[in-house]
């Protein structure tokens, strides 16, 4: 069982570090998508790219961090903990943090983006909070 555990953790790890990544590239990819003038080549390279990440990256990962975290909790036994509730709070605010970012992809594909670069900024840092909060959360256990 403790063998099983490790993989699953590691599972877990790789799929949040992937999915993290994709959170914090998918938002400055758009800080700079917003300055390409609509249906130019730097727009459309932009828009692939941003679908690309979405799709192919970001999504996925976002299921397998969530499939892995469930076993790992469920074969850990942490469903009682007080932290695990505090992350899982965390956890659901990135997942709507994906989902504003699945909208925003299909704005800008459709040339109907209404936010700034500054909002996009904005938006770039809290997926980084986030992974702050669990982060300590998860390693300290502090309830």
């Amino acid at each position: 069982m403790a063998s099983t555990y490790l993989w699953l953790k590691a599972g877990h790890i790789l799929a949040v570090i992937a999915w993290m990544a994709a959170l914090l590239y998918l938002p400055r990819l758009m800080v700079y998508h917003v300055d390409a003038e609509p249906g130019s080549v730097q727009s459309e390279t932009f828009k692939v790219m941003e679908r690309r990440l979405l799709r192919g990256i970001m999504t996925p990962s976002m299921i397998a961090t969530w499939i892995f975290g469930i076993w790992v909790a469920t074969v850990a036994g942490f469903w009682t903990s007080p932290w695990l509730h505090l992350k899982l709070v965390f956890v659901i605010g990135l997942t709507a943090m994906h989902g504003f970012c699945a909208r925003w992809v299909r704005a800008f594909a459709e040339d109907r983006n209404v936010h700034s670069g500054r909002f996009y900024r904005i938006m770039n840092e809290v997926p980084a909070l986030a992974l702050i909060f669990i982060v300590l959360l998860v390693v300290l256990k502090p309830f």
